[in-house]
């Protein structure tokens, strides 16, 4: 594993903190719209909150906008069969756009997790799960965005997946953080690797 210089850790969950509230604070109308959208587009809540694996293994419960439908099976979308079945109508455009990921700025507040790390999993995710866990991934906080994401996302394999947040683990500074988030809003306006 590579050594930072003392305080990395303190000044990303700094940096974190700052621009997660910074975000909410000016998309909070966007936000309410969002929410209102869901809400009268399709029966349920308009926030979904589903459990997920967070740094060490610690379990935490993440928010998005719901997208899919609230008979929809507890699985990843692409463990689904014929997922399209499940996504609502609103939900196509907010996962295309990633706006239904926007809720998770609240786990980014409250510090389980990160703006840039691996995606959080699920717990039934096993293998990619124990992968990340042989290759010390484990010690990262989730992220909203991260490394895999911009290098392929819905469209890479477990393995790769895993292999791209060990190399993260490895190259992580504040600077590559932010040459993530810089290249993950061309793959948002994009829609590159989204699959549902």
């Amino acid at each position: 594993m590579s050594t930072f210089p003392r305080g990395y850790d303190q000044l990303k969950r700094f940096l974190d903190l700052i621009v997660a509230l910074f975000i909410l604070v000016v998309t909070a109308v966007p936000l309410c719209f969002i929410a209102l959208l869901v809400v009268f587009s399709t029966k349920g809540p308009a926030i979904y909150w589903s459990e997920r694996m967070g740094k060490r293994g610690a379990i935490f419960r993440m928010p998005k906008f719901r997208t899919m439908k609230i008979d929809t099976p507890l699985l990843p979308t692409d463990k689904l069969q014929r997922p399209d079945q499940y996504i609502t109508s609103v939900g196509h455009f907010l996962r295309k756009t990633s706006l239904d990921e926007l809720p998770q700025l609240y786990c980014v507040v409250v510090g389980d997790m990160s703006l840039v790390g691996p995606r959080p999993v699920l717990p039934s995710q096993t293998e990619l799960i124990d992968l990340r866990n042989s290759l010390g991934v484990d010690v990262l906080r989730p992220g909203i965005t991260g490394w895999a994401q911009i290098n392929g996302r819905d469209d890479l394999d477990v393995g790769r997946k895993a292999r791209y947040d060990a190399e993260y683990l490895e190259r992580r500074t504040v600077f590559f953080d932010f040459y993530i988030l810089w290249k993950t809003v061309f793959y948002v306006l994009k829609s590159q690797g989204v699959h549902h």
